[in-house]
């Protein structure tokens, strides 16, 4: 008899234990999906112009909730809606700012001489202010190269020396890309023909980049 109470008394507190444990896991879940919503009105509380303004900060912290919020579970119906609601709330935010900031961002990518030189040798968009060059691999970086001296040779003479500043550092960037393309399988054949367009483009920017240096600062003068 003692055997039998003490058994049921284990069973007893293991079932509360699981209990706790359980309730305390759907108490943190509840938490968690409560805060990202009242993030989520928070943002939508912001007016236009501070919300487009801090966009880039906003969207990280509502990325960082979002991941956390997938992880959480709950089986309270009502919450689970609420959650679904304020993930269609947002998108309709970001959707709504992205569409009035665009116009923004391309004024400025066209007004931007850089970003012109830029899209002039790789194609519009393909590369920004970082200098990103991911999108080149051991497929296609020989046509890159070939297009970039293409470019080149053919906008040379219109060229400012702030503009030559700036094809250098795309041709350095590139060829910081190069480094890591050869490690990813670059065939001999390609890696040879970028060696033979490297060598025709540098002695050649070389001495463009100096004489347009001259030629500007000749006109400075008179």
């Amino acid at each position: 008899m003692k055997k039998n109470v003490f058994s049921v008394g284990i069973l007893a507190v293991t079932f509360l234990a699981f209990t706790s444990c359980k309730d305390d896991k759907q108490a943190k879940s509840e938490e968690t999906i409560n805060n990202y919503v009242t993030y989520v009105d928070s943002v939508g509380n912001v007016s236009e112009d501070d919300a487009k303004a801090n966009w880039d900060a906003i969207d990280a912290g509502y990325q960082t909730r979002v991941t956390v919020v997938d992880n959480s579970t709950t089986d309270n119906e009502e919450l689970k809606q609420k959650l679904a609601e304020s993930k269609a709330k947002y998108e309709a935010l970001r959707a709504k700012y992205h569409a009035d900031m665009q116009p923004e961002k391309e004024v400025v990518a066209t007004t931007n001489p850089n970003q012109l030189v830029r899209d002039r040798f790789f194609g519009e968009g393909k590369v920004g202010e970082d200098m990103n060059f991911a999108w080149v691999n051991k497929d296609n970086i020989l046509k890159v190269y070939q297009d970039f001296y293409d470019s080149y040779k053919a906008n040379k003479e219109d060229f400012s020396r702030e503009d030559y500043d700036e094809v250098k550092l795309l041709y350095e960037a590139l060829d910081s890309r190069k480094n890591t393309v050869e490690k990813e399988g670059l065939s001999s054949e390609d890696n040879n023909k970028i060696a033979s367009i490297k060598f025709k483009f540098s002695p050649m920017f070389k001495m463009n980049r100096i004489g347009a240096k001259a030629r500007e600062n000749k006109e400075a003068k008179e």
